[in-house]
Parts: structure tokens; C-alpha cells; sequence
């Protein structure tokens, strides 16, 4: 008999912040909930007021459904330097949080989420919002943010469970940094 596992996922941004919590049995996933945190009604400049409200939203996700573990996706470096800073930030902002929570965090990225929830990481927002609402059974396409967020939710439900079984076998060592490109590691 397998046991339950409520996992949340984070798809991290500094405007809005999706949230997705799935609870996952052995190969068994059934939809929690699903939104977005948003930064819109605060000025531009106020980049201390945005984090605490990213921080202070993902901390009341996890409590509010008692999420047992987290998965967040990893920031891609854009041809802008400070989009990706402040969306570095607003990542730190989602995972202090978790951990603050004492949740347990993987992290995926993008490429990772459409390869494991649509089958090819070059995939279109539709497209992973149309694979989510099939594999979670909802009546309607949850919002991209959202989408992406129980995407992560998603992988980490299929991937945690081979890394887990890996690590009964032969503990992992966890890498300390990487360089991703083009899904590879360096």
C-alpha cells in the first residue's frame, strides 16, 4: 500500500507566482489547488514589498494545505541581466519560504517540467495548460502560472520517486551549483 504525498509546486516570478499542490500516490495524482500570488498592486519600485508578499503568500500556501514537500522551478538566464536578477530574487523570496516551512525543495527546470508533463521540452504554455488539465482530470485549464506550477508539482511526483528509490540503494550526493544549457548540466 503506498502512502500520500502532497507536494506543492512554485513556478517563481516577481509580478505573479504560481502555486500548485497535487497529491501523489505511487503513480496516482489528484488535484489539490491551484493559483497565483500576485506583486501588481505594490509600485514597481518597491522590490522589499514584493518579496515579503511572495515570501508571506507561499508560507500561507503550505500551511493552508499542509504540504509535506516542495518542488520550485530553476531560473533561466534571459538576454536581460536584470529580468533574471529580479526574478533570481523572487525565487529566493518562494524558497526561503518553503524552508522557513521546513519543507523539503527539489528543484526542475522548465525544460525538465515539459519533457515530464507534455514529452518534449520545447512545449508552449497552451500545451502544458491542456496536459495538466488531462492528467489532474479538471474541468477547466488552470492559468499558465498555475499550470506551470502543478507541472512542477507533477514532475517532481514522477522524478522524486526514482530519485528516492535511487537513494534507498546508493545515497546521492547533492550537487552544490550548475550551469544548465539546453538540459544538461554542468
Amino acid at each position: 500500500m503506498s502512502t500520500t504525498t502532497r507536494i506543492l509546486g512554485i513556478d517563481p516570478g516577481l509580478q505573479t507566482t504560481g502555486f500548485g499542490i497535487v497529491d501523489a500516490s505511487g503513480p496516482r495524482l489528484q488535484y489539490v489547488a491551484s493559483g497565483t500570488i500576485k506583486t501588481a498592486a505594490l509600485a514597481r519600485g518597491d522590490l522589499p514589498g514584493r518579496l515579503k508578499v511572495i515570501f508571506d503568500g507561499v508560507c500561507e500556501v503550505a500551511r493552508r494545505y499542509e504540504a509535506q514537500c516542495a518542488a520550485v522551478e530553476i531560473v533561466f538566464v534571459n538576454v536581460n541581466p536584470q529580468s533574471t536578477l529580479l526574478l533570481g530574487q523572487a525565487r529566493g523570496a518562494a524558497l526561503a519560504a518553503l524552508v522557513s516551512c521546513e519543507l523539503a525543495v527539489s528543484e526542475y527546470t522548465a525544460l525538465q517540467m515539459k519533457k515530464a508533463v507534455v514529452g518534449h521540452g520545447q512545449a508552449r504554455k497552451e500545451q502544458v495548460q491542456a496536459m495538466v488539465t488531462r492528467l489532474l482530470a479538471l474541468r477547466a485549464a488552470p492559468g499558465p502560472d498555475a499550470a506551470d506550477a502543478l507541472g512542477i508539482a507533477i514532475t517532481h511526483a514522477h522524478a522524486g520517486a526514482s530519485l528516492a528509490a535511487m537513494e534507498r540503494v546508493s545515497p546521492l550526493a547533492r550537487r552544490q551549483h550548475a550551469q544548465f544549457k539546453r538540459g544538461r548540466a554542468y
